[in-house]
């Protein structure tokens, strides 16, 4: 299984409209996200950005911090002081690698360029043992002065290397020859090869998937920019990884949660942000009594459900006596959704589990669920708890499902409160939403997730 490094440029993008509290909790997502690598941009006052590099790498402790260091040693000196605190520092020297690019931005011609990487790739190695190279517009190159460049900076010191295809020039299949050559002449020396793709075309994602096949490691992606989407490369990963041989550190079972609150701190829609202030998404649908049938299958739509006649009719029946006592929003319909729609006979059933979890150890979960007359055991390890268990079930019924959104709340109150979970499961394009209730959240939890892989396996049978 080969393990692809994902490096989040997030915050190298929307640099003048975010305050320095908004980069903060944005990079704090990201750690929690598990991105390998979160990059920050070169920075233009000091005391500012130092500070805001030093308070994120107070609590970046997994994800390396990738500071840019500028175009001279002054740079590099600015960004080696910002990071004199971080877990695991990065300087990242970046530089135009085509004609007009090396002309305008470095006011230097192609024999000049040698030198010119070399210095700062020197100047950055003795600040950090960690140093990146970035060949920005390396699709528009030279191939042969490329390769020199790329031969100058191993030979500073740089252990990484990124070649951009910043212009979007270049069809998936053409950017993976790139890359192969890249990594032929790369040989096997000691150095991780990188790709960033621009997405102005729509086709960053499939650039890097093909990349990574030709020996790539890294992949730098974005939750916003014009780079591989974040979400869309991460999903392929987790969708496509067993069939192509992929894994990731991601935490696929935060990414839209984690996603959708990035977006919200960088200004999201007005709707988004009420749906992710409030926990639901009661600014884009609220029903009352005198709704019909065809405004609820309407709002069951935006939800992303496709009913049949039959579960509309039941979802509808359930609505009205909902609706008669109060307002029912997106979290209101979802469980309408989940505990009317599609019920079947089970195929799984939870015998027992078992979890163990704290903050020394690695979060277990044991699940035996009884299936066709027998008892079947998973045990997994996981990103806490709950993912554990979800791995665990996956283990047992031999298929993954994306997890399109996964809900907690509480149903009564006091310390004995009674908790609802919902999941909401994909398969073949179509969602199913399984609905769960304990007293204990994990449990709901699990019995929520066999609940909609019943409905899954039911109806594709």
């Amino acid at each position: 299984m080969k393990h692809i490094r994902m490096a989040d440029r997030t915050l190298c993008g929307e640099k003048s409209t975010l305050g320095f509290k908004e980069k903060i909790e944005i990079a704090r997502q990201l750690e929690q996200l598990g991105v390998d690598v979160i990059e920050l941009p070169a920075g233009s006052s000091a005391k500012t950005d130092i500070l805001l590099v030093r308070t994120i790498a107070a609590f970046a402790k997994n994800s390396i911090l990738s500071v840019a260091v500028g175009l001279d040693e002054e740079g590099v000196e600015n960004a080696a002081a910002a990071l004199n605190t971080a877990a695991h520092p990065r300087l990242r020297v970046e530089l135009p690698m085509s004609t007009v690019g090396m002309e305008y931005v470095c006011h230097k011609k192609a024999p000049k360029m040698g030198e010119y990487v070399t210095a700062l790739i020197t100047a950055a190695r003795a600040k950090c043992d960690d140093v990146e190279f970035c060949a920005v517009d390396a699709t528009r190159a030279e191939e042969d002065f490329l390769f020199d460049m790329i031969a100058a900076a191993i030979g500073a010191g740089a252990r990484t290397i990124t070649v951009c295809d910043s212009a979007a020039e270049q069809m998936p299949d053409e950017f993976a020859a790139f890359v192969e050559r890249i990594a032929a002449k790369i040989g096997d020396q000691p150095v991780e090869l990188a790709v960033a793709c621009s997405d102005k075309n729509g086709m960053a994602a499939a650039n890097s998937v093909l990349a990574v096949k030709k020996n790539a490691g890294m992949v730098k992606a974005s939750l916003e920019g014009e780079i591989t989407p974040l979400e869309t490369f991460a999903g392929m990963i987790k969708n496509c990884g067993n069939t192509c041989g992929f894994s990731s550190h991601i935490r696929y079972t935060q990414l839209h949660r984690i996603a959708k609150q990035i977006r919200w701190i960088m200004g999201g829609n007005r709707a988004e942000r009420s749906v992710l202030a409030a926990g639901e998404e009661e600014s884009v649908i609220r029903l009352d009594a005198k709704d019909d049938l065809n405004a609820v299958n309407e709002a069951a739509r935006q939800l992303g459900y496709d009913l049949s006649e039959e579960d509309l009719e039941k979802v509808y029946a359930e609505f009205k006596r909902v609706a008669e006592k109060r307002t029912v929003g997106a979290k209101e319909l979802e469980a309408v959704i989940a505990t009317t729609a599609l019920q079947v006979p089970p195929t799984y059933a939870l015998v027992s589990y078992v979890i163990n979890n704290g903050n020394i150890i690695s979060a277990s979960a044991q699940i035996t669920l009884a299936a066709e007359g027998e008892n079947r055991k998973g045990i997994s390890i996981g990103d806490g708890p709950i993912d554990a268990a979800f791995l665990a079930i996956e283990q047992i019924i031999g298929r993954h499902y994306e997890l399109d959104d996964f809900q907690i709340q509480a149903v009564t109150e006091g310390k004995e409160a009674v908790g609802s979970a919902l999941v909401r499961l994909r398969s073949r394009g179509k969602l199913y939403s399984g609905n769960g209730v304990s007293t204990d959240i994990i449990g709901a939890s699990i019995r929520a997730y066999v609940n909609a892989v019943n409905k899954i396996v039911y109806e594709e049978a």
